[in-house]
């Protein structure tokens, strides 16, 4: 019997590992409440690397609080590519009622794609009951 090194043992479990990463499919909740652009930026950009490195996954961001400017037209810098991720399939951004009637805005006013729900806070505790990861977007 051949016998391999420690190196080539620890690549082909890295390998195994990264492939079993890739292909298995996980599910992520981002809760947004910060209108920190620094913040939101940093949604973006993991949202996007998610989605590079394992195209199978499923990713909701629910916005509510300040966090509503990066859903609404011309409020957030970020508008294109929140409109470049909704258009995924396996991304979705939806907003609080709750939220949208304290600040005065309604759905003509958010970005195409956009979904609403009733409660922001009970979307997020129901996706972690359906076995969803949760994340809550700072730095």
């Amino acid at each position: 019997m051949k016998k391999i090194g420690l190196f080539t043992t620890l690549a082909l479990l890295f390998t195994f590992h990264t492939t079993l990463a890739q292909e298995s499919k996980y599910k992520v909740v981002f809760d947004l409440t910060s209108k920190d652009s620094v913040n939101q930026q940093a949604l973006i950009r993991q949202l996007g690397f998610i989605r590079k490195s394992n195209p199978a996954s499923k990713l909701e961001v629910v916005i509510y609080g300040e966090g509503l400017d990066l859903a609404l037209k011309g409020k957030s810098p970020q508008e294109e590519a929140v409109k470049h991720l909704i258009a995924d399939e396996g991304v979705a951004f939806k907003v609080c009622n709750v939220t949208m009637k304290r600040y005065n805005y309604d759905k003509s006013q958010l970005l195409p794609g956009v979904e609403i729900v009733d409660d922001g806070i009970f979307e997020i505790i129901s996706k972690e009951q359906e076995g969803w990861g949760y994340i809550k977007v700072a730095h």
